[in-house]
């Protein structure tokens, strides 16, 4: 932890992970940010005690760069680094469906890239980053960006082949649980309760469910069959979630979320 680490195009994730670097022990002076807007990099500095600095800069001082831009800012962001970034520096990629090929061809040869693909848990140290190693990254590279992104949650070493459907599954993951929370809200005031009542009930319901499943050991279809008797409540509800076609339709929707992320590749092709 001490080399110096630089947040590009600092927005949510990036703060978050910056947040999640000082908890786990990274010396501010250590940590340098940059932003599109000179007030909210003085908003960082003034949060966080970390040093602004501008892209250029962060590439000629860090010895690794975070680039947590938007996918569709990624190449003009690399043009603007590639003079700068010598051949010695771990370059992190957190850009949905950018490969590491993409960021290799735009910078000096050589220079190791690893592409990771974290989710918005990463706001409460819950993230769960999925990690792959371009053609020039090593073990050590693998296991400092584990370092870093270990401090906002859970890591997972994947082949940069399966990135897209971890992006699917887990980068786009947190949306799917707020939308079906939203809908079982919705019933819930069907049924007859307040916003609130049925918010309190259906969270910690979430919770509970999601500690069982990291925690029991056991498979998601034994847990269900734990709470579903027979012509009980639980199973009138299964049939008409499967007479709606819903794990189809999840299906169907990770799918789109996978070929979304291929087509954000490929629309960032010369």
């Amino acid at each position: 932890m001490s080399q110096k680490v630089a947040v590009l195009g600092t927005g949510k994730i990036g703060e978050a992970l910056l947040s999640g670097m000082l908890r786990g022990g990274w010396p501010p002076a250590d940590l340098l940010v940059t932003a599109r807007r000179a007030d909210r990099a003085e908003e960082l500095r003034a949060r966080y005690g970390v040093t602004p600095v501008t892209n250029a800069e962060a590439a000629k001082t860090a010895d690794t760069l975070i680039l947590t831009v938007k996918p569709q800012d990624m190449g003009a962001l690399l043009d603007e680094l590639a003079p700068h970034v010598p051949a010695d520096r771990l370059v992190i990629s957190g850009a949905a469906g950018i490969t590491t090929a993409f960021v290799e061809e735009r910078l000096t040869a050589g220079v190791p890239v690893v592409r990771v693909m974290t989710n918005t848990p990463a706001l409460v140290d819950e993230a769960m980053s999925v990690i792959s190693a371009g053609s020039h990254a090593s073990a050590d590279h693998l296991a400092h960006a584990e370092e870093i992104f270990g401090s906002v949650g859970k890591t997972l070493r994947v082949p940069e082949s399966q990135q897209d459907a971890c992006t699917a599954l887990s980068g786009s993951g947190p949306a799917y649980f707020f939308y079906l929370v939203e809908a079982m809200t919705d019933a819930g005031i069907l049924l007859g309760l307040p916003r609130d009542k049925a918010h309190d009930l259906i969270v910690q319901s979430a919770i509970g469910a999601a500690t069982m499943l990291r925690d029991s050991g056991e498979h998601p279809v034994r847990l269900r069959e734990n709470v579903t008797s027979p012509a009980g409540t639980t199973i009138s509800a299964i049939r008409e979630l499967e007479n709606h076609g819903v794990r189809a339709a999840l299906i169907a929707a990770l799918e789109a979320a996978r070929d979304r992320s291929r087509e954000l590749a490929a629309g960032t092709k010369d």
